[in-house]
């Protein structure tokens, strides 16, 4: 048919021309690969490769992409195969495509002391900015609260009430199985240590603290970190992307009190509760393996367990949780907020939002076990 592409090969002395002609469009995307592929099998079988591109009739960037891809296949050692022929009309449009990709990677850069250094303070220079932008989230957050205390009627029960049920109610089931796993790992390990010495009925000291104190508050937190934090880091990095953050401030509505104050009295509210429900589940998890694994009926597990723990461990547990959850919702508020405009952006800023929340509940957990041996409890 008429205005086919075609790549005719011609000798000339020790050289070679192709000339090209016809439509190279994208019209004809698999007669050209398989012309260009064919040509460039030519590569080094004569010192001087011309490819001539008079007789093209139309030309796009697809046709434009593989006459370059061609010239660059055809060179070699240093002998540059060149493209002859070209056209006032088409010429701007070869050119932009052969500077895609024509600059070499850059070589890596050696690993020196400064270099090493240099790294080393960019990355404290970041984790400051990381400090300031949750002490400046936490502040807005309060200076939202101060206003809807005094303005009760701005308070958004219904978006509180929602996302109270998603953090704490839709998490229910998963954090009973995980902490119920845990507590009969525990109790079992416990069991099998404290059995060389005669010593089974101590498992039940080592279950109830490590539960109540620390294990139980913790666990749930890390995992609401992984759960709800990230949902919270996606929800607003998706809507700071469709710029409906923006649209709510040109109507005249705070972002931190519609979005953000919701979330976090949601997380506040459902994590004690979470924590509360996976300690219980916890401790029936590793009195069951006590019972059936250790030969410690439930009668004598429940009246050891009253005399190994006071009102002291329980109320250590529950101070920590409302503290970390108030650490995973301004993190994971901080990283949504700081979403760009691309979904790479939000992949990141999701990931950074759990990493963050983790690394923040296990510092925190830390201060407390200090502060809290400080004071006797």
């Amino acid at each position: 048919m008429n205005g086919d592409p075609t790549l005719e090969r011609i000798a000339r002395g020790n050289g070679l021309a192709l000339c090209a002609a016809g439509t190279w469009t994208a019209r004809f995307a698999p007669v050209l690969e398989q012309i260009v592929a064919d040509a460039e099998k030519l590569t080094g079988s004569r010192p001087n490769i011309f490819i001539d591109v008079s007789q093209i009739s139309k030309l796009d960037t697809f046709g434009a992409w593989l006459i370059e891809r061609l010239r660059r296949s055809l060179t070699q050692g240093g002998v540059e195969a060149k493209i002859a022929g070209l056209s006032v009309n088409y010429s701007s449009l070869v050119d932009e495509v052969r500077r895609v990709k024509a600059a070499p990677p850059p070589d890596p850069t050696p690993v020196t002391v400064t270099g090493m250094l240099e790294q080393i303070g960019r990355n404290m220079v970041g984790f400051g900015m990381t400090i300031v932008g949750l002490i400046d989230m936490l502040g807005a957050v309060l200076a939202a609260a101060g206003r809807v205390i005094s303005h009760p009627s701005g308070f958004r029960l219904t978006s509180t009430v929602h996302h109270l049920e998603q953090v704490c109610w839709h998490a229910v089931p998963i954090v009973g199985l995980i902490t119920f796993l845990i507590g009969c790992i525990i109790s079992q390990q416990g069991l099998f240590h404290f059995r060389q010495f005669g010593a089974d009925i101590f498992v039940v000291d080592m279950l109830g603290v490590l539960v109540l104190r620390e294990i139980g508050v913790l666990l749930v937190a890390i995992m609401v970190a992984g759960r709800s934090g990230s949902a919270y880091t996606a929800e607003l990095g998706s809507m700071k992307m469709r710029e409906e953050i923006d649209a709510l401030r040109t109507m005249g509505f705070d972002p931190i009190e519609v979005l953000v104050l919701p979330r976090m009295l949601a997380l506040v509210i459902g994590l004690p509760i979470l924590a509360f429900l996976g300690a219980m589940a916890a401790l029936v998890g590793g009195g069951l393996v006590a019972w059936l694994y250790g030969g410690i009926d439930p009668e004598a597990f429940m009246l050891r367990l009253r005399d190994a723990i006071s009102i002291d461990h329980f109320t250590v547990g529950l101070i920590k949780a409302p503290v970390m959850a108030a650490v995973i919702g301004i993190v994971a508020c901080v990283e949504g907020l700081a979403v760009e405009g691309s979904a790479e952006s939000l992949g990141q800023h999701t990931t950074s939002s759990v990493v963050q929340g983790i690394f923040f509940v296990i510092v925190m957990d830390g201060v407390f076990a200090i502060f809290f041996a400080s004071i006797g409890m």
